[in-house]
Protein backbone atom coordinates (compact mmCIF):
# COMPACT_ATOMS: atom_id res chain seq x y z
CA UNK A 1 0.00 0.00 0.00
CA UNK A 2 1.43 3.63 -0.92
CA UNK A 3 1.81 6.34 1.50
CA UNK A 4 -1.03 8.71 1.73
CA UNK A 5 0.55 12.43 1.02
CA UNK A 6 -1.53 15.14 1.97
CA UNK A 7 0.06 17.74 -0.24
CA UNK A 8 -1.69 16.34 -3.73
CA UNK A 9 -4.89 15.76 -2.09
CA UNK A 10 -5.14 19.80 -1.05
CA UNK A 11 -3.47 20.82 -4.02
CA UNK A 12 -6.60 20.58 -6.48
CA UNK A 13 -9.14 21.51 -3.23
CA UNK A 14 -6.91 24.96 -3.07
CA UNK A 15 -7.72 25.46 -6.98
CA UNK A 16 -10.89 25.11 -6.77
CA UNK A 17 -11.54 27.30 -3.84
CA UNK A 18 -8.97 29.68 -5.56
CA UNK A 19 -11.54 29.67 -8.56
CA UNK A 20 -14.49 29.96 -6.64
CA UNK A 21 -13.39 33.16 -4.97
CA UNK A 22 -12.50 34.46 -8.02
CA UNK A 23 -15.56 34.29 -9.54
CA UNK A 24 -17.21 35.53 -6.46
CA UNK A 25 -15.59 38.36 -6.55
CA UNK A 26 -15.58 39.70 -9.90
CA UNK A 27 -19.81 38.58 -10.52
CA UNK A 28 -22.04 41.18 -10.54
CA UNK A 29 -24.06 41.34 -7.71
CA UNK A 30 -27.35 40.24 -8.16
CA UNK A 31 -30.59 40.52 -5.68
CA UNK A 32 -33.91 39.23 -6.40
CA UNK A 33 -35.57 41.81 -4.31
CA UNK A 34 -34.29 44.75 -6.37
CA UNK A 35 -35.02 44.58 -10.20
CA UNK A 36 -33.59 45.87 -12.72
CA UNK A 37 -35.89 48.64 -14.25
CA UNK A 38 -36.40 47.42 -18.10
CA UNK A 39 -35.61 49.53 -20.82
CA UNK A 40 -39.08 50.56 -22.39
CA UNK A 41 -39.59 49.68 -26.10
CA UNK A 42 -42.32 49.21 -28.31
CA UNK A 43 -43.84 45.78 -27.29
CA UNK A 44 -47.19 43.37 -27.83
CA UNK A 45 -48.95 42.45 -24.81
CA UNK A 46 -52.89 40.70 -24.18
CA UNK A 47 -55.69 43.03 -22.65
CA UNK A 48 -54.42 46.48 -22.10
CA UNK A 49 -51.18 48.73 -22.12
CA UNK A 50 -49.76 48.87 -18.75
CA UNK A 51 -49.19 52.39 -17.17
CA UNK A 52 -46.23 54.77 -19.17
CA UNK A 53 -47.60 53.36 -22.57
CA UNK A 54 -49.89 54.43 -25.18
CA UNK A 55 -52.37 51.81 -27.84
CA UNK A 56 -50.99 52.23 -30.84
CA UNK A 57 -52.52 49.16 -32.51
CA UNK A 58 -55.64 46.56 -32.02
CA UNK A 59 -56.35 43.57 -33.09
CA UNK A 60 -58.40 39.91 -32.33
CA UNK A 61 -56.26 37.23 -31.18
CA UNK A 62 -57.81 34.46 -29.82
CA UNK A 63 -54.73 31.80 -30.80
CA UNK A 64 -51.84 34.15 -29.43
CA UNK A 65 -54.01 35.88 -25.77
CA UNK A 66 -55.71 32.62 -24.33
CA UNK A 67 -56.97 34.14 -21.40
CA UNK A 68 -60.42 35.77 -21.41
CA UNK A 69 -59.35 38.75 -23.20
CA UNK A 70 -58.75 37.65 -26.38
CA UNK A 71 -57.53 41.36 -27.36
CA UNK A 72 -53.49 42.10 -28.56
CA UNK A 73 -52.19 45.56 -28.65
CA UNK A 74 -49.43 46.73 -29.58
CA UNK A 75 -47.61 49.34 -27.19
CA UNK A 76 -45.39 52.32 -27.75
CA UNK A 77 -43.84 54.49 -24.45
CA UNK A 78 -44.86 57.63 -23.79
CA UNK A 79 -42.68 60.76 -23.97
CA UNK A 80 -42.55 60.88 -28.19
CA UNK A 81 -43.60 64.38 -29.32
CA UNK A 82 -45.69 63.16 -31.45
CA UNK A 83 -47.92 59.91 -31.17
CA UNK A 84 -50.97 58.40 -32.92
CA UNK A 85 -52.78 56.44 -30.41
CA UNK A 86 -55.97 54.48 -30.33
CA UNK A 87 -58.49 56.65 -28.47
CA UNK A 88 -58.36 59.51 -26.15
CA UNK A 89 -54.61 61.10 -25.72
CA UNK A 90 -52.95 60.01 -22.93
CA UNK A 91 -52.37 62.53 -19.90
CA UNK A 92 -50.23 65.33 -20.82
CA UNK A 93 -50.56 65.00 -24.30
CA UNK A 94 -53.07 67.14 -26.53
CA UNK A 95 -55.33 65.92 -29.49
CA UNK A 96 -54.73 68.14 -32.91
CA UNK A 97 -56.49 65.59 -34.67
CA UNK A 98 -58.35 62.06 -35.39
CA UNK A 99 -59.69 59.84 -37.92
CA UNK A 100 -61.68 56.72 -37.91
CA UNK A 101 -59.13 53.68 -38.59
CA UNK A 102 -60.94 50.48 -37.42
CA UNK A 103 -58.34 48.61 -39.20
CA UNK A 104 -55.43 49.65 -36.80
CA UNK A 105 -57.80 50.51 -33.63
CA UNK A 106 -60.24 48.01 -33.51
CA UNK A 107 -63.93 48.60 -32.96
CA UNK A 108 -63.52 50.21 -29.64
CA UNK A 109 -64.30 53.95 -29.71
CA UNK A 110 -65.52 53.37 -33.42
CA UNK A 111 -62.02 52.53 -34.32
CA UNK A 112 -60.56 56.34 -33.42
CA UNK A 113 -57.02 56.91 -33.94
CA UNK A 114 -55.95 60.35 -32.19
CA UNK A 115 -52.81 62.55 -33.42
CA UNK A 116 -51.33 63.76 -30.36
CA UNK A 117 -48.81 66.29 -29.03
CA UNK A 118 -46.86 66.37 -25.76
CA UNK A 119 -47.63 69.58 -24.37
CA UNK A 120 -44.43 70.67 -22.67
CA UNK A 121 -42.29 69.89 -26.11
CA UNK A 122 -38.92 71.93 -24.72
CA UNK A 123 -38.66 68.64 -21.95
CA UNK A 124 -37.72 66.36 -25.08
CA UNK A 125 -35.72 69.07 -26.87
CA UNK A 126 -32.03 68.45 -27.20
CA UNK A 127 -29.90 70.07 -24.01
CA UNK A 128 -27.65 73.18 -25.16
CA UNK A 129 -25.36 72.27 -22.64
CA UNK A 130 -24.96 68.93 -24.02
CA UNK A 131 -23.30 69.79 -27.38
CA UNK A 132 -26.61 71.19 -29.51
CA UNK A 133 -25.28 73.76 -31.65
CA UNK A 134 -28.05 76.46 -33.09
CA UNK A 135 -26.93 77.57 -36.51
CA UNK A 136 -26.36 80.63 -36.56
CA UNK A 137 -23.97 81.31 -35.08
CA UNK A 138 -22.38 78.16 -33.85
CA UNK A 139 -22.21 76.39 -37.49
CA UNK A 140 -19.29 78.74 -38.76
CA UNK A 141 -18.64 80.53 -41.41
CA UNK A 142 -21.36 80.36 -44.23
CA UNK A 143 -21.45 81.44 -48.08
CA UNK A 144 -22.44 84.25 -48.78
CA UNK A 145 -25.61 84.79 -50.29
CA UNK A 146 -25.75 83.62 -53.63
CA UNK A 147 -22.78 81.24 -53.14
CA UNK A 148 -23.53 77.78 -53.58
CA UNK A 149 -21.04 74.82 -53.70
CA UNK A 150 -20.28 74.87 -57.34
CA UNK A 151 -18.34 77.35 -58.88
CA UNK A 152 -20.14 80.07 -61.24
CA UNK A 153 -20.27 79.23 -64.53
CA UNK A 154 -18.18 80.45 -67.07
CA UNK A 155 -19.15 83.95 -68.64
CA UNK A 156 -18.67 82.67 -72.39
CA UNK A 157 -18.41 79.39 -74.06
CA UNK A 158 -15.91 78.81 -76.30
CA UNK A 159 -17.46 77.46 -79.84
CA UNK A 160 -15.99 74.11 -80.79
CA UNK A 161 -14.11 74.34 -83.99
CA UNK A 162 -15.10 72.78 -87.47
CA UNK A 163 -12.95 70.71 -89.50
Amino acid sequence: MMPFDIRKAVKPFMCVVAIGATVVVTSPQVSIAEEAPQPKSIRMTCGKCPDGYATTGVTQSPEICKDEDPTLVQCVPLGANMLGVCGACPDGYSEIGSSSVPARCGSSDGGRMSQCQLRKMETNLPDPTQGYKTCPPDCGSTARPGQGALPPPPKYQQVPESK
